[in-house]
């Protein structure tokens, strides 16, 4: 026979442990011997494990004493049910583990991969955390709002990123917001621009005067991107507005 320090010991609980199943109706309390000691048998034993094996499980207290009662065939199937509770806790531990270990990976946890590959990519091409942050921005707005055209528009992107040109200019653009707008550089920017615009209209064979989907974005994602970004810097608005006129000019010489 077992004292209850004994029995605690054995199966890993307090001896406080043990009085609290007492005193819950878990496990039957025996009987002193002559010294008014409790004497555990090997049954009590079994009992313990079984519901601290339950209680560590997640299981109720009130549902285990319903289960220490049951028959065999009964605490069975409840075994089983408890044991496919279990396996979703995991699968979901699991997820919340991948999620938790994304939270170091960047844009990635928030982007989809193809896009989060983009930002990559301009960010080995040494494009600026202030742009890498605006396109970011941008992008997530665009990926929550029209995720199947925001797939679209990063895989022409990205087919644009395999240009040196455009890389040049992209380089270019992003170091722009820092410029004065009466820089000269800023016309010698928008020719540059606006030339290679018209240029892949054109190899596309679409009209200039409808301005092709490849560049421009509708009124609504236009106003979409600038209530959820940064203001576009003097040096920007100035350049965006020449390239704008450029490829107007292109637009009606083509007519």
């Amino acid at each position: 026979m077992l004292t209850i320090k004994r029995l605690a010991e054995y199966v890993g609980v307090t001896v406080r442990a043990v009085r609290h199943y007492h005193q819950s109706g878990l496990l039957a309390e025996p009987e002193r011997d002559a010294s008014g000691y409790r004497r555990y048998d090997a049954q009590a034993v079994i009992d313990l494990i079984r519901v601290k094996t339950l209680a560590e499980a997640g299981v109720p207290l009130t549902r285990v004493q319903e289960l220490m009662a049951a028959d065999p065939e009964q605490f069975a199937a409840a075994v089983t049910e408890i044991d496919k509770a279990l396996a979703q806790q995991i699968r979901e531990l699991k997820e919340r583990r991948r999620r938790v270990a994304q939270l170091t990976a960047g844009e990635r946890l928030f982007l989809p991969p193809e896009i989060a590959d983009y930002l990559a990519e301009l960010r080995a091409l040494g494009v600026s955390d202030r742009g890498l942050a605006m396109e970011r921005d941008g992008w997530i707005m665009l990926a929550a709002n029209y995720p199947e055209k925001a797939l679209e528009w990063i895989a022409l992107k990205r087919a644009d990123l395999t240009d040196p040109d455009y890389r040049q200019s992209y380089l270019a653009y992003d170091q722009a917001y820092d410029w004065d707008p009466a820089d000269p550089r800023v016309e010698q920017l928008a020719d540059a621009m606006a030339a290679r615009f018209v240029q892949q209209v054109q190899d596309a064979g679409a009209d200039l005067a409808e301005l092709s989907a490849r560049q421009v974005l509708s009124a609504d994602e236009q106003s979409l991107l600038s209530a959820h970004v940064n203001d576009y810097s003097p040096a920007w608005i100035r350049l965006n507005e020449l390239i704008a006129h450029r490829v107007q000019a292109a637009s009606k010489d083509h007519r």
